[in-house]
C-alpha cells in the first residue's frame, strides 16, 4: 500500500541478504544454535522467504554457517570475516549476487531474528513508496517499564508523517524523548536503497555512531531519510542465552548449547 501523501515510486525489486557471523561476543557461533532441531539461522532464512518480496541469501563469514545450510537450499556468499557490520557484510555479499544491478532494494534481515515474522519483514519496504526515503526501518511502542531505561534496548525518536510511519529523527540508547508519551522500541531491520547503501558504506563512522554504538546514525549525520513504520509485534535479537532459551521456548527447541 502507497502510504498517504507520499510521491508514488516505480515498482521495486528487493532482494533479502541475511548477515551471519560466528564470532558474536555475548553468543558465540549464534548462527549455529539449535532451535527445533534446526539451526537458528534457517529459520530466519524460512522466514524471510515466507514474506515473499524477493530472492533470499545468507551473507556468511565462514564456512560452517554454509555447512549447516545445506539441506535448506539457501544460497550463501562466504564474506570476509573481519567486517565492521552486518552492513558492510551485505554489500559484499551484494557486490557477487547482483553484478548487473537489477535489484534496486536491499533488505537487510538480521541473521538472529529466528521470529522475526513476514509481515514484520514486508512492512520494512513500506516507506520506500515515498521516493524521499532513503532508509526503511521498523520500530514498536515500548509497553514494558524496564525496556523504558535499558539502553539494550534502542529507541527512535521520530515524527509522524503518516498513520503508523514515523520520519526518524534520532536513534538513541537512552530514554528519550522526555515528557509524557510513548517511546518506540527500533528494530535493526533496514530496506535500503541500493544507492543508499552504496554511499552508507562509503562513509566513515560519525561522531554520534561511535557515542552511542548505533551504525544507523551515521546515514542520519549524512543526511539519509529514514523512516519508521510502527507495528506491534517487533521482533527481538539473540544476543544472550537467555534470548536464545526466550526464541526456543516460542520455537518449541532444543535445550542443547549451541
Amino acid at each position: 500500500m502507497t502510504p498517504s501523501g507520499a510521491r508514488f515510486d516505480r515498482k521495486m525489486n528487493p532482494l533479502v541478504i541475511i548477515p551471519a557471523r560466528l564470532a558474536a561476543t555475548r553468543l558465540p557461533n549464534k548462527p549455529l544454535a539449535d532451535i527445533a532441531g534446526r539451526p537458528m539461522i534457517a529459520h530466519v532464512v524460512d522466514r524471510a522467504r515466507r514474506a515473499g518480496i524477493g530472492p533470499v541469501a545468507v551473507a556468511a563469514d565462514s564456512a560452517e554457517i554454509a555447512d549447516a545450510l545445506l539441506s535448506s537450499g539457501a544460497e550463501v556468499v562466504l564474506t570476509r570475516p573481519d567486517h565492521a557490520s552486518g552492513s558492510d557484510r551485505i554489500f559484499e555479499a551484494l557486490g557477487r549476487l547482483d553484478p548487473t544491478r537489477r535489484h534496486d532494494v536491499i533488505v537487510n534481515v538480521q541473521g538472529d531474528f529466528p521470529t522475526i515474522s513476514p509481515q514484520a519483514i514486508k512492512a520494512a519496504l513500506a516507506p520506500l513508496w515515498d521516493r524521499d526515503v532513503a532508509i526503511g526501518t521498523l520500530a514498536g511502542e515500548i509497553s514494558d517499564a524496564q525496556e523504558r531505561t535499558n539502553p539494550n534496548v534502542v529507541k527512535v525518536v521520530g515524527t509522524p508523517v503518516a498513520p503508523g510511519r514515523l520520519r526518524a529523527l534520532y536513534f538513541t540508547r537512552a530514554t528519550a524523548p522526555t515528557g509524557d508519551g510513548p517511546l518506540y522500541h527500533h528494530s535493526g531491520i533496514y530496506a535500503w536503497r541500493r544507492e543508499a547503501l552504496e554511499e552508507f558504506v562509503a562513509l566513515p563512522p560519525s561522531p554520534l555512531e561511535v557515542r552511542e554504538r548505533l551504525e544507523q546514525l551515521r546515514a542520519l549525520e549524512a543526511g539519509m531519510r529514514i523512516d519508521v513504520m510502527l507495528i506491534e509485534d517487533v521482533p527481538f535479537g539473540v544476543d544472550t542465552p537467555d534470548d536464545l532459551a526466550r526464541a526456543r521456548a516460542m520455537l518449541g527447541g532444543s535445550a542443547s548449547e549451541p
